[in-house]
């Protein structure tokens, strides 16, 4: 068994494919509870003192998602997992790169964070290192392509994808209802359409990262959710409360 001490952590690099190991010496922004171990000199402040709002004024720019990150400061070693999901680094130049927000895991400030279009995804701009977590190993696939929305990571230099609807998609609110709640398999009815240049990053598994509860998975699909999915998802709601 090789012990690990701050001469033997890779540099910036995976442990294994469950953890990874920062040198942090500048600021880092690190997704809250995602921390496992440590080394050196180092402070988590969260989003929100002068302090820290001054730090990260040019590198975060998505409001709907800042009680999810902290930032580490000072020097060390830190070492970050996620439920056993996979991790993996992106270096990023000059990159305009997509990314679900549940699987942000940590970036450089040097980076900006920008809430996209698309719900439910965030947008990395500029250059510096990110890491992301999936279910499973990730792959990379040129357009055009179409892609089943929950094994659907991200996207780089590509035009906002849009949905693509296979016939007799949704013909009963029943069937609605059903297929929003994982009763269906969606990906084969409704896909995200890729066309142009660019990457399109999917992971190897439909099902959501380990550690994500059914709640939280079925408020990330809501994202994805057009106006009149959402008004039919609040009919069965309501009838499913009256019943009770």
């Amino acid at each position: 068994m090789d012990l690990l001490n701050p001469n033997t952590l890779p540099v910036n690099d995976n442990i294994n494919p469950y953890a990874f190991s920062v040198d942090v010496v500048k600021d880092y922004i690190v997704r809250k509870g995602k921390m496992i171990a440590y080394y050196g000199n180092l402070r988590f402040e969260a989003l929100g003192s002068s302090i820290i709002d001054m730090i990260v004024s040019n590198s975060f720019n998505a409001p709907a998602y800042g009680g999810d990150y902290i930032v580490a400061s000072g020097r060390g070693k830190l070492i970050v997992g996620d439920n056993g999901n996979h991790i993996n680094s992106y270096d990023l130049e000059n990159a305009n790169m997509t990314i679900k927000a549940v699987n942000l895991l940590a970036y450089e400030p040097t980076l900006t964070c920008e809430e996209c279009v698309t719900p439910g995804y965030v947008t990395l701009l500029g250059s510096g290192k990110m890491l992301a977590s999936s279910s499973g190993m990730v792959h990379f696939m040129e357009p055009p392509v179409r892609v089943d929305p929950e094994a659907l990571l991200g996207w780089a230099d590509c035009p906002t994808p849009s949905f693509h609807h296979d016939y007799g998609y949704v013909r009963s609110a029943l069937s609605l209802g059903a297929s929003m709640l994982g009763l269906t398999s969606s990906g084969e009815e409704k896909q995200i359409n890729f066309t142009g240049q660019g990457t399109v990053i999917i992971q190897s598994s439909e099902g959501a990262l380990r550690g994500t509860s059914l709640l939280q998975s079925m408020i990330s699909d809501m994202n994805q959710l057009q106006q009149s999915e959402m008004q039919t998802l609040k009919g069965l709601l309501e009838q499913r409360l009256n019943n009770r």
